[in-house]
């Protein structure tokens, strides 16, 4: 289960990665398997709207059950079907890396999502902040 107290060592952990390799300020929000956010923070300095883009790349993640990363790969190879979910879904969805699944024993238990510096810088901080608090990643 995706506890407060879980998703809130992911947000920490990834913004410890963040901090410890020099990132550019970065947003981290956590989502359950349902959508509903669990925890989220942004460091100081981070640009506006990446809090945003960072729900967007952990809701398409969940809303279509695959990491960003393969959202990405799925955009670049039929673009209408990425525009399609993005407007079933509401609009959170951002197709490009940082956007990861949590999983446990195989078991989808939400996303966490990452915004702020480059895509893939964010999506190793997602993956350390799984990690951190024992869980299996799924990028995509």
């Amino acid at each position: 289960m995706l506890d407060l107290a879980a998703a809130q060592k992911i947000v920490e952990a990834a913004l410890d990665y963040a901090v410890a390799h020099g990132l550019k300020p970065m947003a981290v929000g956590v989502i359950d398997a349902r959508g509903a956010l669990k925890a989220f923070a942004a460091q100081d300095g981070t640009s506006l709207k990446r809090a945003e883009i960072a729900l967007g790349k952990a809701n398409g993640a969940v809303a279509l059950g695959m990491g960003s990363r393969a959202l990405m790969k799925r955009a670049e190879t039929q673009a209408y079907f990425i525009a399609a979910a993005q407007g079933a879904i509401g609009g959170s969805l951002v197709p490009v890396p940082g956007g990861v699944l949590i999983k446990q024993g195989g078991v989808l238990l939400g996303a966490v999502g990452v915004s702020g510096d480059t895509s893939d810088n964010g999506e190793a901080g997602a993956w350390a902040g799984i990690a951190a608090a024992g869980f299996e990643a799924d990028g995509g």
